[in-house]
């Protein structure tokens, strides 16, 4: 147990400098790393919000949009499904919560209600006995209606899809403009919180408001080719079509710029690949260029080759952006969006079509702003936290242990530099909790050193030899260490896995900091412990070890 190869002193020295050299440029500015040679590792942690500064924003998701936008789906299946399997129905819609359809024939009211119920399917677990169904289907209180109404368990399997997806979106446009350490987790059942370091002027956070908060919800809609808007709005707007803003400003001020477009979704935005800006090669104007995949390509060539001459629209969070006439088909799924964009905007919207869309609308319910100063203040606290903490477990040890002591000591710089360096190359970023959990990694690394030193001295006064006693208090600690370990390192994973912001970066530090106490404690102290046997044992024929 004593005794190191010295392959193994080279591998321990070598890890320990590896050790130092990833971790040495958090010790230094950002200017200073720039003048460094490029052969050197210049990588830094990351600092959270609360240590960097920067905006904290809370989203609550509007679920009442998005279970809006769910009937609308299952009126549109329902019909489908009736049309598929050649029933007449004569009116589908959507009334309260619910979904509803009208046959022709009211004796078609059996073979309907089998076809509609082949919409249900099942949601939850059933080894955890949530298992259920997301929609209900029942026959109206009159002959020949449906109605399909989402169960609760439905809507809140819904809603955990909707901002599981919505999480998944920010993240993309987040990272989309070059930021890694920004958080984005779910927080309750319908709220997400975003937390971007490092933004200080107000324009900087609303353009993430922006960028964040806008659906970009795409999709292609038929015009209707006859009934213009005064029609509509003079008698009755055409069964399956609604009235849809423009997107562009009125050329005078009180004038509309409305168009009559289906229900019915053609191509939607969740078949695009790729979205870029552009600029229009007669115009020079901003245009965005878009591109779908296999799927929205042979819709969007279908449609297009079926309607030529006819208007088609762009819809963009329920506005109609661009509506231009089809003149040839379209088979090669690429198109354009023309608008009153700028530069920045066809930017920031290429981003988020790209991102793909919000399941529904996001609404701020709570904005703060860490300012830099006080992160800066933070991070010095901290530091003198984490100093008087080592400075006192250091004299303390010293004093309890003496030369020992002070070879734990060291084991205690190694671990610290071994956990800022896992840290740094593992790019985790660093807050208040995660600094309080590398100062509580310190107690725990001493308390492996003092498990092993009692183990020492009960060895010896049981009238051992320096050398067993010393022996037998590194193997038979070793197991009480790596226990005590485990189980603390069991619970870090657990806060990691269902905690969220402040506790998984203080969970990742302390699995990071479990994991080189042990190696600190046992692999380091015991070769100080082993020169120090082999440097004695020729100078002194009574060996007394210095616990």
């Amino acid at each position: 147990m004593l005794h190191f190869d010295r392959w193994k002193i080279i591998s321990i020295i070598g890890t320990c400098l590896l050790g130092l050299l990833i971790a040495l440029p958090n010790f230094f500015s950002k200017e200073t790393l720039a003048g460094w040679p490029d052969y050197l590792p210049k990588r830094q942690m990351p600092l959270g919000l609360d240590l960097q500064g920067g905006a904290h924003l809370l989203y609550a998701m509007d679920t009442a949009e998005l279970k809006k936008d769910w009937l609308l789906s299952l009126k549109d299946d329902a019909r489908k499904q009736l049309r598929d399997a050649k029933i007449g129905f004569s009116a589908a819609g959507v009334q309260g919560d619910a979904a509803q359809v009208r046959l022709v024939k009211p004796e078609d009211s059996a073979k309907a209600l089998v076809e509609l119920k082949k919409l249900i399917q099942p949601v939850g677990n059933a080894i955890l006995g949530t298992s259920g169904f997301n929609v209900a289907v029942a026959e109206g209180t009159e002959p020949g209606t449906f109605t399909l109404k989402p169960t609760d368990q439905g809507v809140q399997e819904r809603v955990q899809s909707a901002i599981t997806a919505a999480i998944d979106t920010i993240g993309r446009r987040v990272n989309g403009l070059g930021v890694s350490e920004a958080t984005v987790v779910q927080q309750g059942r319908d709220r997400i919180l975003i937390q971007y370091p490092g933004l200080a002027e107000a324009k900087d956070i609303q353009r993430l408001k922006d960028l964040v908060g806008k659906t970009a919800k795409l999709t292609f809609h038929e015009v209707h080719p006859s009934t213009t808007v005064a029609d509509a709005k003079s008698s009755r707007i055409p069964l399956g079509y609604k009235i849809a803003q423009s997107a562009e400003k009125a050329d005078e001020p009180g004038s509309e710029r409305d168009y009559l477009i289906n229900e019915s979704v053609i191509v939607s935005g969740e078949d695009l690949v790729d979205a870029q800006p552009s600029f229009d090669q007669q115009t020079n104007a901003p245009i965005i260029s878009f591109r779908f995949n296999q799927s929205g390509a042979v819709k969007f060539g279908d449609y297009t080759s079926k309607h030529i001459g006819e208007p088609f629209a762009a819809v963009l969070d329920d506005k109609v952006v661009t509506a231009p006439r089809i003149i040839s088909a379209i088979r090669d799924g690429s198109g354009q969006i023309t608008g009153n964009f700028t530069v920045e905007s066809a930017n920031e919207l290429a981003l988020q079509l790209r991102s793909g869309s919000l399941p529904a609308k996001l609404t701020i319910v709570e904005e703060r702003s860490v300012g830099p100063s006080l992160g800066a203040d933070s991070i010095a606290s901290g530091r003198t936290a984490g100093l008087i903490g080592l400075a006192a477990t250091a004299i303390l040890t010293v004093l309890a242990y003496g030369t020992f002591g002070v070879y734990a000591v060291i084991g205690l710089l190694v671990h610290g530099i071994m956990v800022a360096a896992l840290m740094t190359l593992v790019g985790t970023t660093l807050t208040l909790p995660g600094i309080a959990g590398f100062v509580l990694t310190i107690a725990m690394a001493v308390d492996a050193n003092v498990l092993i030193y009692e183990r020492m001295r009960e060895e010896l006064r049981a009238g051992k030899t320096p050398i067993a006693a010393i022996d037998s208090g590194f193997n038979r600690a070793f197991v009480t260490i790596v226990d005590s370990q485990l189980t603390t390192l069991a619970a870090a994973i657990i806060m990691f896995w269902l905690g969220s912001g402040p506790i998984r970066g203080f969970a990742v530090t302390l699995s990071l900091g479990i994991l080189t106490s042990v190696f600190a404690a046992v692999t380091i102290t015991r070769l100080l412990v082993s020169m120090w046997l082999k440097d004695a044992k020729p100078r002194s024929r009574t060996l007394n070890v210095p616990v």
